[in-house]
């Protein structure tokens, strides 16, 4: 398994480019994820472009692919100046596999955010409290896990618009619930959100229980091929 996030995925990128990609080494992989990057492929294909032997993963029971995206808010798509979601030849397009629905389509994100809110010190804001009383004298109940999930409330799509291609994450709040309405994850700083870098921050941990539970299949249907040759 190749994992890595932003930088660390450019950098695996450039090492599957040289060292695996076509070579008998890639029959060892059972998936990379390249997490909050761009990686061109062809429009409409799944391999081609940056690697020119290892697809995209479409399936959980599918191997030696690639699971890449870069989020944004549904309701703030990536502007002119986006950092993500665009490439620079315009035969090809930012590769996009959902998570929550590699074979296409939209799917609940399983979600675990950080209990305190922290991000980046000074590049992101403080989330709303987890847990809002119904009354001023109800006290939250105390959350004495390190890692909060918010189960039904996120979906996530891989949509387009004229600046690039991306993972659209959809909120379904509920003001009615105590639970909060909204994630952190947007840059901000002195109190001015950084459009450009979509939801960057949390990349990966908006979809963390998906993709731990597609890389479980994954290894799974690696050791069963395995066995059969």
């Amino acid at each position: 398994m190749l994992i890595g996030h932003s930088q660390g995925s450019g950098v695996l990128t450039q090492l599957i480019r040289k060292e695996i990609d076509g070579k008998p080494v890639q029959s060892r992989i059972v998936s990379a994820l390249l997490l909050g990057a761009s990686l061109p492929v062809p429009k409409g294909k799944d391999v081609g472009g940056t690697f020119e032997h290892m697809p995209l993963c479409r399936s959980s029971a599918q191997t030696g692919c690639v699971i890449t995206y870069a989020t944004f808010r549904a309701t703030v798509p990536p502007p002119a100046n986006t950092y993500f979601g665009r490439v620079p030849d315009n035969s090809m397009t930012a590769a996009c596999t959902n998570p929550a629905a590699l074979a296409g389509g939209s799917g609940e994100l399983h979600a675990y955010f950080n209990t305190s809110g922290g991000l980046v010190r000074g590049a992101s804001k403080e989330p709303q409290p987890w847990v809002t009383p119904k009354t001023t004298s109800d006290n939250p109940p105390a959350i004495a896990t390190p890692f909060v999930s918010v189960p039904g409330m996120l979906t996530a799509e891989c949509v387009s618009n004229e600046h690039g291609s991306y993972l659209a994450v959809t909120i379904h709040a509920d003001a009615t619930s105590p639970r909060t309405t909204d994630i952190p994850g947007d840059v901000v700083v002195a109190g001015q959100a950084h459009t450009e870098w979509g939801l960057h921050l949390i990349d990966v941990s908006v979809a963390m229980g998906n993709l731990v539970e597609i890389v479980g299949r994954q290894a799974k249907a690696y050791v069963a091929a395995e066995k059969r040759h």
